[in-house]
């Protein structure tokens, strides 16, 4: 079960991290066009900044995930590492189910969030802001999955052996 977990986790984990460079290779792409088009061309287009704005929170958003896989979060290592080693392992866990709780409450109410996008248009494009909102309850599912697998994967331990080969600072 622990194999199938951490395979699964990297393989997600992949796709997340490929979607991610994309965005944020076309995040890159749009700031430049904006830059060029208010030094150079003048051409006043409206959108480079929008687009920049709601890729940028599509990717950082779906970065969360890949944070939680290769355990990179804001952990509380210095004060969990004063627990006894007997305790140590089902605080961890107690800390993941809390993660899981938070990011499963986030894609309860991110669902209502999105669902009030589609009563919203974005100004210049004249689109739903649907797909724009839905970022945060897929970035809190992919986030929930991941903290599942990585709770699965670790079992408490992964501050002795770190996820996916690293090797520990």
């Amino acid at each position: 079960m622990r194999d199938w977990a951490a395979n699964s986790s990297m393989k997600l984990n992949r796709g997340v991290e490929a979607v991610v460079a994309v965005l944020m290779a076309l995040l890159v792409l749009d700031v430049w066009l904006g830059v060029v088009d208010r030094y150079f061309f003048h051409w006043q287009l409206p959108w480079p900044e929008i687009i920049a704005r709601y890729l940028m929170i599509w990717a950082a958003m779906l970065a969360v995930s890949s944070g939680i896989a290769r355990r990179d979060h804001i952990g509380l290592t210095a004060a969990i590492m004063r627990v006894p080693l007997g305790l140590r392992r089902p605080v961890l866990i107690a800390i993941d189910l809390c993660i899981l709780a938070l990011f499963l409450y986030v894609f309860w109410f991110g669902l209502g969030f999105a669902e009030s996008g589609a009563r919203r248009q974005a100004m210049i494009f004249g689109v739903s802001l649907q797909p724009f909102y839905a970022a945060i309850p897929v970035a809190a599912a992919l986030a929930s999955i991941q903290t599942v697998l990585a709770m699965i994967r670790d079992a408490g331990t992964h501050l002795d052996t770190p996820p996916f080969g690293e090797a520990s600072a």
